[in-house]
């Protein structure tokens, strides 16, 4: 990979199964084990990984490696890795909502590793949200007028410094971790974004608008 150049990843995970359209022209598409059985037909599949304990079929294309079952890893952790290693700046998910709530939860630490150990922007991508985590800078969304867009604190608390395009744009604000503060704003243009001066911030847009 040249310098400055983007490589996009895509990762499939065995959650609830993804219901709308997957983005994944120009893309290398990381397939974790029970997504098989959602996801094929529907998008071409480049690297199929994991234990393959939920996945009763052969997944195309076959696996190079099957990864035990008891391992300190879930499979959408060995997936972010691998994604790391071939030098992703941009990783989306797919699957990664519903199912069970444990990975679910493990699913937003994903993202969190994605910026942390790489510097790649990671989305998550649900049925009903797409969901993002910042760290330091300013963030810049596109986004419908109306739709409902949740700040929460991650890991710890975070200090937002300015706000734009959201109907409660405050500057100089803390989120508090284990407050509920920054849930349900409302976009008010095209676009949003906000600056994170401290910590971590969990973006969740709403598909809905209101």
């Amino acid at each position: 990979m040249s310098r400055g150049e983007r490589k996009r990843v895509v990762i499939l995970l065995n959650g609830e199964p993804y219901r709308g359209q997957i983005f994944a022209d120009g893309a290398f598409v990381i397939c974790c084990d029970g997504a098989f059985s959602w996801a094929k037909g529907r998008v071409k599949i480049d690297e199929n990984l994991g234990d393959f304990d939920s996945l009763h079929e052969t997944p195309y294309p076959a696996p190079r490696r099957r990864f035990p079952s008891e391992k300190n890893e879930t499979d959408g952790e060995l997936a972010v890795d691998l994604a790391l290693d071939m030098g992703a700046t941009e990783i989306v998910f797919y699957g990664g909502g519903g199912g069970r709530e444990d990975h679910f939860l493990g699913n937003l630490h994903l993202l969190y590793k994605a910026a942390e150990a790489g510097g790649a922007e990671a989305v998550c991508k649900t049925n009903g949200a797409e969901i993002f985590l910042c760290g330091k800078g300013t963030r810049r969304f596109p986004c419908k007028r109306g739709q409902t867009v949740s700040l929460l604190p991650f890991g710890g608390d975070a200090h937002i410094l300015n706000m734009w395009g959201l109907k409660y744009a405050e500057g100089d604000l803390w989120l508090r971790y284990g407050s509920t503060r920054g849930v349900s704003n409302l976009t008010e243009n095209e676009d949003f974004s906000f600056s994170v001066e401290r910590g971590h911030v969990l973006v969740i847009v709403d598909e809905e608008v209101v």
